[in-house]
């Protein structure tokens, strides 16, 4: 999984912080950015589990401080694991 955003992309918004509560049914479900746009999954506090789904199933967990960087047009979801805080920055 990557873990470095390409050369001259830019941020250009964020999400909301999300937590085990108030994350949106959508993240927890199969989806993915349209082309062109990066994310950055931050988890601020807590344990999240990030996945791609498929033939070859990859999962990783990621704990505060940690982050990975989601590919356009790459089908993932997250699970929150226990007391989880997360956000995710949007380039382009």
């Amino acid at each position: 999984m990557r873990n470095v955003l390409p050369d001259g992309v830019e941020k250009y918004a964020e999400s909301p912080l999300f937590s085990e509560q108030t994350v949106p049914e959508k993240l927890i479900s199969e989806h993915d950015l349209k082309a062109g746009v990066w994310g950055k999954l931050c988890v601020i506090d807590g344990t999240l589990e990030y996945h791609i789904p498929g033939g070859s199933h990859r999962s990783q967990l990621l704990k505060a401080g940690e982050y990975v960087v989601i590919e356009p047009q790459q089908v993932h979801f997250v699970k929150p694991v226990r007391n989880v805080q997360f956000k995710v920055e949007f380039y382009r």
